[in-house]
């Protein structure tokens, strides 16, 4: 709960300073043109034609004498050959270049209300990024590390170089402590991706006030997870709490005590006090 306050808190400052710049990725090669990249097109001894322009959404760019020209999918090098074409119908010879200019990004997907595209400011990190992407709570979050990539990357994808997991619970303790060692510095070409499902996953049933799944943090005790589900009931049983464990391939029942350690995927039962 803490933790996503401080996101909503995080939100309200990072929309204040800038809106959020992103757009859904689509697969092409890595130095294809595509909309709102920036290009300096020069044209030798031509300064009326040399100048910046912006792709416009639609993939194309206006341009004097050749009029509008659909750019996208094409590399800087074809583009210049066919502004070169086109311009020698008015000139002679014309040497043309064409430079990209794009800025630095990353990708986000998965357990998010906004995936996609986002530009990366200067020391973005990990929950800033969440932030703007509407973060809804996951207890994880994986950095997918290639650098340079002009598309979302798996973890299971060969170009990526390194996979960073984030446990978003841990770092909720962590917040509350005042360290932030786990808020990643992000890099160019990272790919965020927040699982929907949660792999930090328990679940508490029987006398307590507010049975069902909830996700912890690394250490988490039985009491502190008999917490998270409103407290044992007044008919509970502590001295008979049981846990039910996937071990080995089969689902065991053990017997525990308040201050044993759970772990992800058990299944805690408060029985009742028999009278």
């Amino acid at each position: 709960m803490k933790f996503r306050l401080l996101v909503r808190s995080i939100v309200a400052i990072v929309l204040a300073g800038a809106a959020t710049r992103s757009a859904l990725v689509r697969a092409q090669q890595p130095d294809s043109l595509q909309a709102r990249d920036a290009l300096t097109i020069t044209v030798v001894n031509q300064p009326d034609l040399s100048k910046k322009y912006i792709v416009d959404q639609d993939g194309s760019v206006m341009l004097p004498l050749v009029g509008r020209v659909q750019v996208a999918g094409l590399s800087p090098n074809a583009l210049a050959n066919e502004l070169r074409r086109r311009l020698s119908e008015f000139l002679t010879d014309p040497q043309v270049r064409v430079d990209l200019e794009r800025p630095r990004r990353i990708f986000v997907f998965g357990g998010v209300s906004s995936p996609g595209m986002y530009e990366l400011t200067e020391h973005m990190t990990l929950i800033e990024l969440l932030a703007r992407a509407g973060y809804g709570g996951a207890a994880e979050a994986l950095i997918i590390r290639s650098k340079g990539a002009k598309a979302p990357v798996l973890p299971s994808d060969q170009n990526a170089s390194d996979v960073i997991r984030v446990n978003l619970r841990e770092f909720e303790k962590d917040l509350e402590e005042g360290r932030l060692s786990r808020n990643v510095l992000l890099q160019d070409g990272d790919t965020i991706f927040v699982p929907r499902r949660d792999p930090n996953r328990i679940y508490v049933s029987g006398q307590v006030h507010s049975a069902g799944a909830y996700s912890i943090a690394e250490g988490t005790t039985v009491l502190q997870a008999l917490a998270l589900a409103g407290g044992p009931t007044e008919r509970a049983s502590l001295g008979k709490i049981k846990i039910f464990r996937l071990m080995d391939g089969r689902q065991k029942s053990i017997n525990v005590k308040l201050e044993d350690i759970v772990k992800p995927g058990d299944t805690i039962l408060v029985p009742e006090r028999l009278f």
